[in-house]
C-alpha cells in the first residue's frame, strides 16, 4: 500500500493568512510553484491559494493584490492524512477535480500532492484516466 507520505512533496511552505496576495504572487514565483497553503498564526492549513486565483479573483476584478489578503481566497478545502492510500489521494483528487492536494498529520501540514508525484506512480492507462478525470469540464 502506497501512502500519502510516500508521494508527496515534503517541506511545503505556506502563506501566512494575513499577508498580501502580491506577496503569495512573489512567493510563488521565487519558489517556482503554481500554489500555495494559507496557513493561520496557529499553523494550521486554513486553505490553499492558485496564481489562478490572483488572476482571476483579485487583478482581473480590479482589486489591489497589495492590500488583499491571503485568507480572502479560501474556499473549500480538501485534504488527505499522511497515512492515507494511494487510492484516497486519487479519488479526492478526481471527484473534486484538483491538481495538488495538501496532506496534513495529527492537524499540521506536512506536504502537498501534486499532479506529477501522482505521475510518478501510475502505468500509462491510469495515468489517462486520472487526467480525464481531474480535466473533465475544466
Amino acid at each position: 500500500m502506497t501512502t500519502a507520505r510516500e508521494i508527496m512533496n515534503a517541506g511545503v511552505q505556506c502563506v501566512k493568512e494575513d499577508q498580501s496576495l502580491l506577496d503569495a504572487a512573489r512567493m510563488m514565483r521565487d519558489l517556482g510553484v503554481g500554489s500555495l497553503p494559507i496557513c493561520g498564526t496557529d499553523d494550521k492549513l486554513h486553505g490553499i491559494i492558485t496564481d489562478r486565483d490572483i488572476v482571476l479573483r483579485c487583478v482581473a476584478e480590479g482589486r489591489d493584490p497589495k492590500s488583499m489578503q491571503a485568507k480572502e481566497m479560501s474556499g473549500h478545502l480538501h485534504w488527505v492524512n499522511a497515512d492515507d492510500d494511494m487510492s484516497l489521494v486519487l479519488r479526492t483528487m478526481e471527484e473534486n477535480q484538483i491538481r495538488r492536494l495538501p496532506v496534513l498529520e495529527n492537524h499540521r501540514l506536512v506536504g502537498m500532492v501534486s499532479e506529477a508525484d501522482i505521475a510518478r506512480h501510475l502505468d500509462e492507462g491510469q495515468i489517462a484516466e486520472f487526467v480525464e478525470r481531474v480535466y473533465a469540464g475544466a
